[in-house]
């Protein structure tokens, strides 16, 4: 089985930034495209940086049991479909949730096995600046970010792993080493080596 990542951070944070130089550094990585009721932002497609789809859908897709987590955040729902996860995990693919800490809870709860981290700014004067560099949401939108930034961080201790995105270098070379290194817990090596192990115990 592959393992199961659950990573967040406040928006502006570097999160998706790290997560995708990951991939060109990791193979057996994928992350996993979430739904969303949002409008896509200039730039984005369907299937790629979210699946976008109306309200009703989406409470649709709750109500089958669609979803591994969902949550409401910013006015929008967004959400994980279970069957991929569970798809892509029983084949030894290691899988990414760029999730806030309300679906963090959720996936612990459903899958203990799971491992969390969560992306920290060195500051909320260098986040407020990030987002303002981004240069993709209004004056407004931006504070009330900040002002969600203080309450998502205040869950920072709830996950296994703690970043901070300071230098970029850094913090990729941080994400690098800890999913590494679950790569060569026993567990994972006894699965991927089962019958080397057999034929040395002959």
């Amino acid at each position: 089985m592959g393992q199961l990542w659950v990573v967040a951070a406040p928006s502006g944070a570097g999160k998706t930034s790290l997560v995708n130089a990951l991939l060109d550094r990791l193979p057996g990585l994928r992350v996993s495209v979430s739904y969303t009721t949002r409008p896509p932002r200039p730039g984005e497609k369907t299937g790629e940086n979210y699946f976008f789809v109306d309200v009703s859908e989406f409470e649709r897709m709750i109500e089958t049991h669609a979803f591994l987590e969902h949550a409401k955040v910013f006015g929008h729902y967004y959400g994980t479909e279970k069957k991929w996860v569970e798809e892509q995990l029983s084949k030894e693919i290691d899988i990414i949730l760029e999730i806030d800490w309300q679906g963090a809870q959720q996936i612990k709860a459903v899958m203990p096995d799971s491992l969390s981290i969560f992306i920290l700014p060195p500051s909320l004067k260098t986040l407020a600046a990030r987002l303002e560099k981004r240069a993709q949401d209004t004056k407004e939108v931006i504070e009330q970010r900040l002002r969600e930034a203080t309450l998502e961080m205040s869950h920072c201790e709830e996950f296994d792993y703690l970043i901070v995105n300071d230098t970029f270098d850094t913090a990729l070379r941080e994400l690098q080493l800890i999913i590494e290194s679950q790569r060569f817990l026993r567990k994972r090596q006894v699965q991927k080596y089962g019958t080397l192990l057999k034929n040395l115990r002959e």
